[in-house]
């Protein structure tokens, strides 16, 4: 999956506009006014929710997005739109004269104490400024996904004519939903309800078969092209039709370790918008969710994340990454002060050697990049009877191993274009080499590099294993 593509995706957010706020601190004692911790502030973030996180993580992924929606004349206001413009977001917001929608948080530590929300129902006239706001850029061709982002606040109050219109004009349309009832959605493509809002419309889920049931009955009565269930540690589960029959696809979580769930499900849609709003499908769009999810919950508030983040995980879900997104790896990596180890083969049956060479390679630095030989190029090397193993087999295998930070895929004989893109600090090759013989080695040390060796593991070789099966 190429991210750079998401440059290309325009997308309309249309939605509930919050100004989050968190004041973090210490608390050392109990109030003797009151049976309550004293908080002691030292730090304050304030930081784009609702609708606006959407757009903000569209704007993080690299799409352009555009934002729909009502705010107050009032410094949180103000606070917004500073926020909107250093994240690139287009602003397309109304003015009310009711306050904007803010909330405040106490932290102390990793606690959070209190949350204090601010918030009235917006007019019938703020309503129609905005309808006319999305009248207006609903009709931009570019902007080819709508996204609903409905947190029951009072911006949405008419989502049937809104869907309708962007349906008159063939626009691909995604709702966060909220409440009970789900029938103010019909006709949308996708709507992405967590666990419990799914269960609080469908009714009591004894078993997964219910899921796949009740899912199916979601999508006939409104009309859905597809149903995407997000379910925290458990993953995400897609019911989409095609052809008439709807199919279950499941995607286990990417998430290692989760902090904080808030605004995870922002993160979700914006990263299905920007990858249809890019011309990938809908599966790979999910994927692309999954993994910007995991790593979100791993953050503390309401988080974004972005496609450096992105790129060595979903290398990992994908098992392997083009030259080009290689390179844009490498650079983002070379900015952090991390020093990139290289090496490459075919691996065409991993073994105990390739593991061992591996593990002792990563040793010499922070990440492991291992260039892996394309089937056709393997056969040009080995034969037209190898690879033993296709492409997307091997570099399976070879990406789950610990020690291996991404693969990436090269189709020539020699991996001297990924080394040049790659530029490593180390670049390393088993003892079977001499220096001088190892492609990259003039180019590495030119550049700053090493070049070193490992020795093999004695008796242990692809060769004798294919040998001993024959």
């Amino acid at each position: 999956m190429n991210l750079k593509l998401l440059s290309k995706g325009n997308v309309l957010v249309f939605g509930d506009i919050i100004l989050d706020r968190y004041i973090s601190g210490s608390v050392n004692r109990v109030s003797p006014e009151a049976p309550v911790p004293v908080l002691k502030p030292s730090d304050e973030d304030i930081r784009l929710g609702g609708a606006a996180n959407v757009a903000v993580n569209l704007s993080s992924l690299g799409s352009k997005a555009t934002l729909i929606g009502v705010t107050g004349k009032d410094d949180p206001s103000d606070q917004v739109k500073v926020l909107l413009k250093k994240n690139k977001i287009k602003n397309a917001l109304s003015k009310s004269v009711n306050p904007t929608i803010s909330k405040l948080r106490f932290l102390a530590g990793q606690q959070q104490l209190i949350r204090i929300d601010s918030e009235e129902e917006f007019t019938e006239a703020d309503w129609k400024t905005s309808l006319s706001n999305y009248r207006k850029h609903i009709r931009i061709e570019k902007n080819k996904v709508l996204v609903i982002s409905d947190y029951e606040k009072g911006t949405l109050k008419n989502i049937p004519l809104i869907i309708k219109e962007a349906k008159r004009l063939n626009k691909i349309i995604l709702v966060d939903p909220k409440g009970d009832d789900f029938a103010k959605y019909k006709s949308a493509n996708i709507i992405t309800p967590n666990f419990n809002e799914f269960v609080r419309v469908v009714g009591k889920i004894r078993e997964e078969a219910d899921v796949t049931r009740k899912g199916k009955e979601l999508i006939h009565s409104l009309k859905l092209s597809a149903l995407l269930i997000t379910r925290g540690s458990e993953g995400m589960t897609l019911l989409e039709k095609k052809s008439g029959k709807i199919t279950r696809m499941d995607f286990p979580t990417e998430a290692k370790d989760v902090f904080d769930v808030s605004g995870a499900g922002d993160t979700v849609i914006a990263s299905i918008a920007a990858g249809l709003a890019s011309g990938f499908s809908l599966s790979e769009s999910i994927k692309l969710a999954n993994v910007a999810a995991g790593i979100v919950v791993g953050k503390s508030g309401t988080a974004i994340v972005n496609k450096d983040e992105i790129t060595p995980f979903l290398n990992k879900a994908e098992a392997y990454m083009s030259l080009e997104e290689a390179e844009s790896f490498a650079q983002s990596l070379r900015q952090k002060g991390k020093k990139i180890i290289f090496t490459n083969g075919c691996f065409d049956i991993l073994h105990a050697g390739h593991v061992e060479y591996l593990e002792a390679a990563r040793d010499f630095g922070d990440t492991l990049i291992v260039g892996i030989n394309s089937d056709q190029s393997v056969k040009e090397l080995k034969g037209k009877n190898r690879p033993l193993n296709k492409l997307e087999h091997r570099a399976k295998v070879l990406s789950s191993l610990r020690c291996v930070d991404a693969v990436v895929v090269f189709e020539d004989k020699t991996p001297m274009k990924l080394i040049l893109s790659v530029k490593p600090d180390i670049l390393v090759k088993g003892g079977d080499y001499k220096i001088n013989e190892i492609v990259g080695n003039k180019e590495v040390v030119k550049s700053g590099g090493k070049v070193m060796t490992i020795p093999l593991v004695k008796g242990i070789s692809t060769t004798k294993i294919i040998q001993k099966l024959i």
